[in-house]
């Protein structure tokens, strides 16, 4: 059985647990379409969100939906999604690159770090259109339904 670090088990829970809400947004996010990336910072005392390229190594959202006025919760049946309420919700998953690996951040949550970075959480494989905890095998596996993803993980600061 491999050992788990403390840290690392708190990077690994901010990423599968998702679901903590951020409010009081204002206009900032009502532009923001399903597919759009941003950097979601002062994560839950004073949120603020930016709008970016999904390639910047700063984005560490993506938006999965955008719910409509009628629509209460974000798609269900794998991950929870963390939300962003504002005059819309949006249902936010990681913007997880394959290869790339992510470490606890004070201010957004989650960020990218260096894989020798310590208790830091390796993305070792990304399925888009495929939303299967089985696809990972062994590894430990973040998926949402929609859209489809599965992301594996693994530990990125230990040789596998």
């Amino acid at each position: 059985m491999k050992k788990v670090g403390l840290g690392f088990a708190v990077v690994l829970a901010l990423v599968l647990l998702g679901g903590f809400v951020l409010n009081q947004l204002g206009d900032v996010a009502k532009s923001a379409k399903a597919g759009d990336c941003a950097r979601i910072s002062g994560a839950l005392d004073n949120p603020r969100y930016q709008a970016l390229d999904c390639g910047s190594d700063q984005a560490n959202v993506k938006i999965a939906k955008v719910l409509d006025w009628n629509e209460k919760a974000c798609p269900s049946g794998g991950m929870d999604y963390s939300t962003f309420t504002g005059d819309s919700t949006l249902c936010l998953m990681p913007n997880f690159v394959e290869g790339s690996c992510y470490g606890q951040d004070t201010d957004a949550g989650i960020a990218k770090v260096a894989c020798a970075t310590k208790d830091s959480v390796k993305v070792a494989k990304v399925f888009t259109g495929k939303a299967d905890r089985a696809a990972c095998g062994s590894a430990r596996a973040a998926v949402f339904p929609e859209p489809a993803v599965t992301f594996c993980l693994e530990r990125g600061d230990q040789q596998q």
